[in-house]
């Protein structure tokens, strides 16, 4: 199959889609599949230079929403070459941009949505949601209609999103996301940060943002963090929002500035390494479409402490790799001090249940043949 890949931007600074792009793409190339992408990037964009797929840019695009006059006529022009498109994401031009290049013709396109439908985001910024219901109905709208398949990564995400706008109507599927693990020992991650040798280290990684209760974090450890003086805070990740210094402020009111330390975004072997070095991995979001972060713990057999607001908390519960509370103060609170009341053999037990977990769910061979399964040719009739 010769699939086409859609996003607004290849920077890896876009997390879980443009990584999931990255790792779905290399995996059906060696499977005998094309996969090209197409982005709004500009085409001299420092991050596309080693990017492991074929990428054509197309941009920059205007504003935030990404328009380019560009992206229509290219797809018309080149449709021919692909079997599938799949455009990653919502509320931008790569959207609507490609249902109207491809409506009404015989090359069929498909959404992964990336968890843009849950109904958080109305909660929580309702200006936003004022403005996307007044596009909903001749934009977005149009492109779920239309897609052979609009595709969520687990069971709740796709209950949400038909909460989130009206009308609403699209044929869907569920693609559950997958990586490749990779085996690594700690020292990597202990040659660039020495000073976190024989420290019993409570792993935070991912984007530093609101949404992700990284506040709730350091509040709940400066509760638990004098029953063990070797717990030490990590976090690790970019700061998209420049909120790190209002986070190492609250670290400071709370006396707990020493024991929380900021690594800045980890990639390639040193995250695998941070994880190997990690005891436990927290995730304490208010919202989480799928948490990639949560899936490669568990392939480092590192067990999860993650809230409700986490779509896959029940598929992970069910296993027994995770321990599961409120996205609230008394909730991380509760997280960690369950996880410090285990005994030495319960913890080990939840280790290996961690990477059962992994093998059961999230293997990137799964994904992809669900993938595959999606994407295959479908009898439905274009839309005109």
């Amino acid at each position: 199959m010769k699939i086409l890949q859609i996003i607004h931007s290849a920077h890896p600074a876009g997390g879980g889609p443009i990584e999931v792009i990255r790792q779905l793409g290399s995996a059906l190339v060696e499977r005998g599949h094309s996969v090209e992408v197409l982005c709004l990037d500009a085409p001299t964009a420092p991050w596309l230079k080693d990017f492991p797929l074929s990428v054509n840019a197309l941009g920059p695009g205007h504003t935030g929403y990404g328009y380019t006059p560009r992206l229509v006529p290219w797809l018309r022009a080149h449709r021919h070459r692909y079997d599938h498109v799949l455009v990653n994401g919502l509320w931008q031009f790569t959207s609507l941009g490609t249902w109207l290049a491809l409506r009404g013709t015989s090359t069929p396109y498909s959404l992964f949505v990336h968890g843009m439908l849950d109904p958080y985001f109305n909660r929580a910024y309702p200006l936003k949601r004022l403005k996307k219901q007044l596009y909903w109905p001749w934009g977005e709208y149009r492109v779920l209609r239309d897609a052979q398949a609009v595709l969520f990564t687990c069971k709740q995400e796709e209950d949400l999103a038909a909460e989130s706008f009206w009308p609403y109507r699209c044929q869907t599927a569920i693609v559950s996301l997958g990586i490749r693990a990779e085996a690594a020992g700690p020292a990597l991650f202990y040659r660039h940060f020495p000073h976190l040798q024989g420290g019993r280290l409570v792993l935070f990684l991912g984007r530093l943002h609101p949404k992700k209760g990284c506040d709730l974090l350091i509040e709940a450890f400066a509760r638990v963090a004098k029953t063990d003086e070797a717990l030490q805070l990590v976090i690790a990740g970019p700061d998209p929002l420049g909120w790190q210094d209002s986070l190492r402020q609250l670290a400071v009111r709370l006396e707990i500035a020493s024991r929380v330390h900021w690594c800045g975004p980890l990639a390639g072997p040193l995250k695998w390494a941070a994880l190997a070095a990690a005891e436990i991995f927290v995730l304490p979001s208010h919202q989480e479409n799928f948490g990639l972060s949560i899936v490669e713990a568990l392939a480092s057999g590192l067990p999860v402490l993650i809230t409700d607001k986490v779509n896959i908390w029940q598929e992970v519960k069910e296993d027994g790799a995770a321990l599961v509370a409120a996205d609230t103060l008394a909730g991380a609170t509760q997280l960690l001090e369950g996880w410090l009341g285990l005994s030495l053999e319960q913890r080990e037990q939840m280790r290996s249940r961690a990477r059962e977990c992994f093998a059961r769910r999230f293997t990137i061979a799964q994904s992809v043949a669900a993938l595959l399964d999606a994407l295959a040719p479908s009898p439905r009739l274009p839309r005109l």
